[in-house]
């Protein structure tokens, strides 16, 4: 265990003694002080129009590691597995292994013993996911370092559990558990099947609850780059969080605010947070928001393959939000009336005020969840709605003398429906 902590030790020093120059929001010559929190749409406008890239500095080493204190508790915790048992279990991190990429590296299938580190063959033992950091990347040396000291100690069934780690040589690996249903994004994004209704809420309320949980704690945490490609889903859609390499310490005592360097992704991270560089839990309630609007949309957060009006979803969106008139036209119409009437509208008046643009007007995410608990199972499927009202008016009226005329009427009727998905579609 000595040699594991000095190993550790070592891994600090060599992070923050890093000779690259600070890019720390707060010292940035360009930045521009700002009175209030609180910014019209111009300006907001103007952010949320900009291209959807990774907002991290690749050459940004700061001496602060964001990590907790409890490092010889959370090593013990861990699995130590050295670099031959990673390739090994994953097949020599053949390519048809990998189950996705990012700014970190590639993640990669593979298969341990039960009660070891010990590579098994595939099929058997536990399945893993084994992510690797790129061995040119400081950034992602970072966040390796910040993953371990995060989910090394925080356990909650809406996190991913973090099995081990590998610290050999230059590589650098971690181990989760494997989620069998990949993403979020995938789901909402990539497949022809659309997601049900029920899932996406059972979905955002998981997520939520894995926020709330990192919010809360005496020692609170913000997670800083919440996005449904960081959503990861087991086989009965249960949500959890991965990807802590971004996540920092939140403020604590009288502090109002934590003050760093600007990391993210565009569409996604709060304007207040990209313009000043302060950081709260209402900056992780924002991106929820935006989450949020994936969902009930089936739209991306940035599209430039859409109209310019509709590339940025929020601003998209917010006039929608904003009328209690309009507000159904955002469902993805691929749901086509398969969800829940009331469901939808609290979700609609949820996520705009998860997008305040005044940050403390935001709800907290235990106040999400509290929202979102009710809204399981409901039953008032808007599809159900449509043909009661229908019913109501054949019983109004005389009986048609033919079934071609019922037919047309049936037909006018669904076309004008506020419920109807082509309708939306068209006065989109």
């Amino acid at each position: 265990m000595e040699s594991k902590c000095g190993c550790w030790a070592i891994l600090r020093r060599s992070v923050s003694s890093g000779n690259c120059k600070s890019s720390d929001f707060r010292t940035s010559p360009n930045s521009i002080p700002r009175p209030s929190l609180v910014y019209d749409a111009v300006t907001e406008t103007r952010y949320l129009n900009a291209s959807n890239r990774e907002m991290c500095a690749p050459n940004d080493a700061q001496n602060s590691l964001d990590i907790p204190n409890s490092e010889n508790k959370m090593l013990r915790q861990l699995l130590q597995f050295t670099f031959q048992e990673l390739k090994s279990a994953t097949g020599n991190f053949r390519p048809d292994s990998i189950l996705g990429e990012g700014g970190f590296g590639f993640v990669f299938k593979g298969w341990i013993e039960e009660n070891g580190t010990a590579p098994a063959k595939p099929g058997s033992g536990i399945t893993v996911a084994v992510k690797s950091l790129k061995p040119d990347g400081l950034q992602g040396h970072r966040e390796w370092v910040a993953e371990v000291g995060f989910l090394g100690q925080l356990h909650h069934h809406n996190l991913v559990k973090l099995i081990g780690y590998c610290i050999e040589d230059d590589q650098r690996l971690l181990v989760y558990e494997f989620m069998t249903r990949g993403s979020l994004e995938n789901h909402l994004f990539r497949r022809t099947v659309p997601l049900p209704w029920s899932n996406r809420i059972k979905i955002a309320l998981g997520a939520a609850k894995g926020l709330a949980f990192l919010h809360a704690g005496s020692e609170p945490v913000i997670y800083r780059d919440f996005k449904t490609s960081n959503i990861l889903l087991d086989s009965e859609y249960n949500a959890k969080l991965s990807d802590f390499g971004l996540a920092k310490a939140g403020p604590q005592g009288d502090k109002t605010h934590v003050s760093t360097r600007v990391v993210g992704t565009y569409g996604y991270a709060a304007p207040e947070y990209v313009m000043t560089g302060h950081l709260t839990s209402k900056s992780d309630v924002f991106s929820f928001g935006v989450v949020l609007l994936e969902i009930l949309t089936g739209r991306r957060s940035m599209d430039k393959k859409r109209p310019s009006g509709e590339q940025n979803l929020v601003a998209w969106a917010r006039p929608y939000l904003a009328d209690k008139r309009k507000f159904y036209q955002l469902v993805d119409p691929r749901l086509e009336m398969n969800y829940s009437v009331k469901g939808m509208q609290k979700v609609s008046q949820l996520a705009y005020n998860c997008l305040s643009r005044d940050p403390k007007s935001r709800p907290s995410m235990d106040e999400v969840v509290k929202v979102l608990t009710p809204l399981q199972g409901l039953n008032d499927l808007a599809i159900l709605s449509y043909h009661t009202r229908l019913s109501q008016q054949g019983r109004r009226k005389k009986k048609p003398d033919g079934p071609h005329q019922h037919n047309y009427s049936q037909s006018r009727s669904m076309r004008n429906s506020p419920w109807n998905p082509s309708k939306q579609q068209h006065s989109k």
